[in-house]
């Protein structure tokens, strides 16, 4: 595996064919294999478990040097939160702090991805500022993820890195949002160790690191393969997506002054 002086590299943020994803498992296994850069990726395609699943199976029958994390991308009413090291499938749709209860009572870290970008469906200030306030069993977030190459995600990082070093001193973490193979990597948590637990150890510690690298950019994936991977966008997830129930958070964002 590749690594940064003593520190390895995970991706926490990975989409397969099984959500809206544009890689098959086993093609997405083998990628990373191959590339050699990973010591850890998490499998996090939208309200669906299974594609961690599947990962973990095919994974456990070869012979990788990287291991994989079972997760989600859950849309809550107020925004989507990526759970980590979760072995059951969780409630969508639900409010926030009802997910974050979930994914801590089965052991399982909760990531702010993408956090505070209006161009997708991403935790606002004023929620994660509530929950940050919150003194209840389970109503907190373990990570955020402040290393991310998408265009969605790069509007609001410069604002999302500052808010956490005044204000919330959570982890900071790094993953791709891949949803092409070609973006795989392209932003990575560092982190001491080598393998899923080091890591888990280290988010629980803060003592991780985002970082981000190149990103493709459109003619590099091909004007054909975003507009199928938009298309799945819309079709394989169309309730997850929760255009309907968390249009009101998505507004309020946009619209700070809005009742």
């Amino acid at each position: 595996m590749s690594r940064s002086g003593d520190l390895a590299k995970a991706d926490l943020h990975v989409h397969t064919a099984v959500g809206d994803g544009m890689a098959e498992v086993q093609e997405l296994l083998d990628y990373v294999e191959q590339a050699g850069e990973l010591s850890v990726i998490a499998i996090t395609d939208h309200d669906n478990i299974r594609g961690a699943y599947q990962a973990r199976e095919r994974w456990a029958l070869g012979r990788y040097r990287f291991e994989v994390v079972l997760g989600v991308e859950v849309t809550a009413l107020e925004g989507h939160l990526l759970a980590l090291y979760i072995e059951e499938p969780l409630p969508g749709l639900r409010p926030l702090v009802e997910v974050l209860e979930a994914v801590h009572r089965q052991g399982g870290l909760c990531v702010i991805p993408h956090p505070l970008s209006w161009l997708t469906r991403s935790l606002g200030q004023r929620t994660i500022e509530r929950v940050m306030r919150t003194d209840s069993d389970g109503v907190y977030f373990d990570g955020i993820e402040v290393g991310n190459g998408t265009f969605a995600a790069r509007l609001s990082v410069r604002k999302a890195i500052e808010l956490n070093q005044k204000r919330y001193h959570l982890a900071e973490v790094g993953g791709s949002d891949a949803h092409f193979l070609a973006a795989v990597g392209s932003a990575y948590t560092l982190f001491p160790g080598s393998t899923a637990e080091d890591l888990r150890r280290a988010i629980l510690a803060r003592k991780t690191r985002a970082a981000t690298g190149r990103h493709p950019g459109p003619l590099e994936i091909g004007p054909g393969q975003l507009l199928r991977q938009t298309w799945r966008g819309l079709t394989v997830t169309p309730r997850t997506l929760g255009w309907g129930p968390t249009a009101k958070s998505f507004v309020r964002r946009i619209f700070p002054f809005l009742p």
